[in-house]
């Protein structure tokens, strides 16, 4: 929720249904939610957040650029920008407590923070892999880029779709290869038609993102480790697992990562954000692990304070066990309610959602409406943040858009205005 506060409007949560809704949401709605042909204000008003689109090139323009260069918009829902809400609660609990009330917040302004190694110190603790093998980001996007321009070589394999800073932040004398998984398959990733393109095409750089984004699509841990065996020989391997928090293997909701793999995969290089698991993208948060070699040549060509005292801050909460017991209890209620968010969605009409394994889904549609112009008549008469899928390489235009899940309250948001606008 942006720019809102609830104080006023007591909530009782009841049964997950698209029945009800977020009363404290509906209760803000200015004026009664039109239907049919937008009017030409909502025109003029769609035209502008297109406008905005399109000038933020294959990424999205933030809720607060919205805000500011359309104050006309009302922005209550963001299902845009991919993080969970409980996990942000938690993270200011802690940060109002121990730095705003104790005035530490002017030391973590005013000070310069600590260098790359110490953080990597920190963070050593809580994930139990050697702070030698760790580099510390800010943001994994930073990350990405440093490891690309200085690993990659030739020819980088990226498969689509995906998140495109994979393939935008090559450098020019990289050719850029493409493995293009199916819409007619849901997007499922081929493990050994993958091996086979590797082969032939024979990359010093592939890329894969569990679960991936856009689509959410999960390689099972143990199908990762056997294409690790079988691609010894490529060079760099890049494994982002920003989403893996979201991802359970099983009934229970464990997640499994391979960032202690290192040693036996020297290749491998994984990637991890803050951003989307903890909710913190704006203090700008990532770490990689990999090879101490590696790790030493980054640090060797700059990054040493490339982290906020916030997000250093954060590294410090992050190492604290009872940080962690509290962030999983947030972890698996997030992880709940986005699954019946989900299957709500998929049971509407027009819409063909498919599988996931993140906190976001990626819908079709299939009713003759642009993906685009939905996108816009959300924003407009309902203030639900969603993203088209337009820029996405891979993906049909017009026809995709995706949509992150929020907290309880806002999905049964979400769930109405889209059940009112596809009737």
């Amino acid at each position: 929720m942006i720019g809102q506060s609830t104080r006023d409007i007591p909530l009782k949560l009841g049964k997950f249904d698209l029945a009800t809704s977020a009363r404290w949401l509906e209760a803000r709605m200015r004026h009664p939610v039109r239907r049919g042909a937008m009017s030409p204000r909502e025109k003029a008003l769609a035209d502008r957040i297109k406008t905005l689109k399109r000038e933020a090139g294959s990424h999205s323009p933030s809720a607060p650029t919205l805000i500011k260069l359309i104050p006309e918009l009302r922005l209550r829902v963001d299902a845009c920008f991919l993080s969970n809400p409980y996990a942000t609660g938690l993270f200011l609990e802690y940060l109002q407590r121990e730095v705003i009330r104790t005035g530490r917040l002017r030391k973590l302004l005013e000070f310069y923070p600590s260098q790359n190694r110490v953080i990597a110190g920190k963070l050593s603790r809580s994930i139990d892999i050697p702070a030698d093998h760790l580099f510390i980001g800010n943001g994994a996007v930073e990350i990405i880029q440093a490891i690309m321009h200085r690993f990659t070589g030739h020819k980088i394999l990226v498969n689509l779709p995906t998140f495109s800073p994979y393939h935008e932040f090559a450098r020019a004398d990289t050719q850029v290869v493409y493995n293009v998984v199916k819409k007619e398959d849901d997007f499922r990733f081929d493990p050994a038609a993958y091996v086979a393109r590797v082969k032939r095409e024979k990359p010093d750089t592939i890329v894969l993102i569990n679960p991936n984004n856009p689509d959410g699509g999960y390689i099972p841990h143990a199908t990762l480790v056997r294409m690790l065996e079988e691609l010894r020989d490529v060079p760099n391997i890049i494994l982002d697992e920003s989403f893996i928090h979201f991802a359970c293997e099983g009934d229970a909701y464990a997640f499994r990562s391979l960032g202690g793999e290192t040693d036996r995969f020297p290749n491998l290089m994984v990637v991890k954000s803050m951003s989307k698991d903890f909710g913190v993208a704006g203090i700008r948060a990532g770490y990689a692990v990999m090879a101490p070699a590696r790790v030493r040549e980054l640090l060797e060509n700059g990054y040493l304070w490339n982290s906020s005292g916030l997000a250093e801050y954060f590294f410090d909460l992050y190492s604290r066990p009872e940080f962690l017991a509290e962030y999983e209890r947030k972890r698996v209620h997030y992880i709940r309610h986005s699954r019946r968010f989900f299957k709500a969605l998929s049971a509407m009409p027009g819409l063909y959602a498919y599988p996931t394994s993140a906190n976001f889904i990626l819908v079709e549609l299939r009713n003759g409406m642009v993906a685009e112009d939905l996108v816009c008549q959300l924003l407009v008469r309902r203030g639900i943040y969603t993203r088209t899928c337009d820029d996405k390489k891979g993906l049909e235009p017009g026809k995709f858009l995706r949509v992150a899940s929020r907290t309880r309250s806002e999905n049964r948001f979400v769930l109405r205005a889209f059940r009112d606008i596809l009737r």
